[in-house]
């Protein structure tokens, strides 16, 4: 029985379909049938000894010598033909439409279980494959493929896919094309493929929920690039394709100046009752009272599309104690959802997150008894929770991040000292490990990853808030101190947005702040940023369709359910829907590529449109409510100024 693959470079050939990067995908023998007599079994081959039967290629007139059992073993469609077929049909095969050089790749395989391919030469190897019935190659063009996709060959891809029946290539390509659709809508008509594809595939993949834009003016406007690449035959598909926008997420203004005026809307008469839904609904949004607003319900065009990318939030302090609700964000539709999965292992703040995979790890924190060193998983497709191992330190107000597969907790309070120590987890062993500590004692601070390294910045020493950053260099097991922040900062978060660390809020000793900074690792140096509207410390910090989010926190009076966010590009901040509960002390998970995103985001598609409304007035209700988080208050006050 011949085992497993490894992939390897190797050396290109000089045949015409050789290329300049080349992997051989090779395979190890793990008992049985050992490589070495493969080998002389390929060499024996090559000298047509002991050969029984020829491979030969028609339209070139080549032909290979092989032993019907080697390759018999391997394709089906060999040992289908070789022992259902009359005798003299048995010694003599021709195979047509394969390529010399590919077919040797394919003998190859079959002896050696080596494949030298390269994207020029994978797609005529995976055909091959595919007719002959060799699965196990099929497989491995497969991974080959996926793992070089890209925005220049994804629809390439997906054709092929189709082309094959290969439901993993087509769907994963697929997937891909929805994902990137924004910088794919927006690469050089030159280089882009989806520009090429016919209307069926255009109209089938801009109707689709997952369709990853955040406004609809990106849909519109490919839709023009497309047409414009052959106006005379593609502006007849106008009607079909603007039923693919979602108009009703577009702001009146643009519909009126972009949409209802241009030349081939206006030259067909089928894209008339359209126009004038999409007015009637946008002009309905703007005047409608507030009592018609709560019994309108949403149209089809106005319809958020699902997020790619969810945040979960979990537990915190709020209303005078440590908390386990579950909330996540709904990019798309602006909502907040509770998930009703809570942790039995009961209430948490004051801790860290990260999460790898399917499982969302929380990492120590604090219940308002004790300081935990125990950690938490929670695995979002089974939704269901798990004790990990402890780590060697109880830790609350500490610092995580994911990187690379692992999991560093950093620094903390035990609930007498400050840490400096740093431990790593590792889920496939569930153990900790301590590493290297960092230079300061550090609590309260808060840690993001860029270019493999790990960036963390403020916190509390027990004495004062810090405005010292570090960073740590895992294939050194090193600590390295950055410049000083341009404020202090205890209960700050931080988040890598583009190829820069920003940092937001916190509190300086004295009062809760608003201010934000960025960091340029290349030029070694802090810049302030444009103000957030709300002073918080202890809130939860994300990056979703590349703009940060500042959710929750404490204010200095009590905790708030604020949320606000932040373009780099216009250096603004932006009110987005508020938490349902006032609350601090936890932290926000950005969460990509679930294959049950459905389950976290909005489902009452159709009262979109009024629960906005109705979940404000009830916040402002309760704003008044300043002792419902007292005893966060004092925790925090206690944390940050000792």
């Amino acid at each position: 029985m011949i085992g497993e693959f490894r992939v390897s470079r190797a050396d290109t050939s000089s045949s015409s379909c050789s290329t300049a990067s080349i992997s051989s995908v090779s395979l190890k023998p793990k008992r049985c049938i050992s490589y070495m007599t493969m080998q002389t079994l390929y060499d024996m081959r090559l000298s047509e000894t002991l050969c029984d039967a020829s491979i030969v290629l028609p339209e070139n007139g080549y032909e290979f010598r092989i032993h019907r059992v080697i390759v018999g073993s391997c394709s089906e469609y060999f040992r289908i033909l070789f022992t259902t077929s009359v005798p003299s049909e048995k010694y003599h095969v021709e195979i047509p439409g394969i390529p010399g050089c590919i077919m040797e790749e394919i003998i190859r395989y079959a002896y050696l279980r080596e494949c030298e391919l390269s994207e020029q030469t994978v797609f005529d190897v995976y055909a091959a494959a595919d007719f002959l019935l060799i699965n196990s190659l099929t497989e491995h063009c497969s991974v080959y493929i996926l793992d070089r996709m890209r925005l220049d060959n994804c629809v390439t891809i997906m054709q092929f896919g189709r082309q094959r029946a290969s439901k993993k290539l087509y769907d994963s390509a697929r997937m891909f094309i929805l994902r990137n659709f924004p910088k794919l809508a927006q690469a050089s008509s030159s280089e882009n493929e989806l520009l090429r594809l016919e209307v069926d595939d255009i109209c089938e993949l801009l109707a689709d929920d997952l369709l990853n834009v955040r406004e609809e003016d990106i849909v519109w406007e490919f839709i023009l690039r497309w047409i414009e690449l052959d106006p005379a035959r593609r502006s007849k598909y106008i009607q079909r394709l603007m039923k693919t926008v979602r108009f009703g997420l577009l702001n009146t203004e643009y519909f009126l100046e972009k949409i209802k005026e241009n030349q081939y809307v206006l030259m067909c008469e089928d894209t008339k009752p359209m126009v004038i839904e999409a007015l009637t609904f946008l002009y309905d949004l703007e005047m409608i009272s507030t009592k018609a607003m709560k019994e309108m319900k949403t149209p089809a065009i106005a319809t958020p599309r699902l997020p790619h990318e969810v945040i979960f939030t979990m537990g915190g302090w709020g209303e005078g104690q440590s908390q386990s609700i579950i909330e996540t964000y709904d990019t798309r539709a602006d909502r907040w959802i509770k998930i009703p999965n809570e942790d039995p292992g009961g209430p948490r703040a004051y801790y860290g997150a990260a999460y790898i995979g399917r499982y969302l790890y929380f990492i120590g924190g604090y219940d308002g008894v004790e300081q935990f060193n125990t950690c938490r998983r929670f695995d979002m497709v089974q939704k269901d929770w798990h004790e990990i191992a402890p780590m060697h330190c109880r830790r609350c107000y500490v610092s995580v991040v994911a990187l690379d597969g692992l999991i560093y907790a950093m620094g903390g309070y035990n609930g007498s000292n400050r840490h400096n120590s740093v431990e790593r987890y590792d889920p496939r062993t569930n153990q900790w490990t301590l590493i290297a500590p960092m230079g300061s004692l550090r609590s309260d601070a808060d840690a993001c990853t860029l270019n493999g390294m790990i960036y963390i910045c403020g916190g509390f020493n027990g004495h004062e808030c810090l405005n010292t950053a570090e960073m740590y260099d895992p294939t050194a097991n090193t600590w390295s101190p950055l410049p000083p922040m341009l404020h202090r900062r205890s209960g700050v978060s931080c988040a890598t947005l583009g190829e820069s660390i920003y940092v937001v809020g916190g509190f300086n000793g004295l009062s809760r702040l608003n201010s934000c900074e960025r960091y340029e690792p290349v030029m070694r140096r802090w810049i302030a940023c444009k103000e957030m509207y709300h002073q918080r410390s202890n809130f939860g910090l994300e990056v979703i369709d590349d703009m940060l989010f500042a959710i929750g926190g404490y204010d200095g009076v009590s905790a708030i359910a604020y949320v606000e966010c932040y373009g780099p590009d216009t250096n603004e901040w932006l009110e987005a829907t508020d938490l349902s509960m006032m609350r601090s002390a936890f932290r926000a998970v950005t969460v990509a590529g679930l294959s049950n995103v459905q389950d976290y985001v909005h489902s009452n598609k159709e009262n979109l449109i009024n629960e906005l409304n109705e979940h404000r007035q009830a916040l402002r209700a309760n704003t008044g409510m300043g002792s419902a988080s007292v005893s966060g208050s004092d925790i925090e006050d206690n944390e940050e100024i000792d």
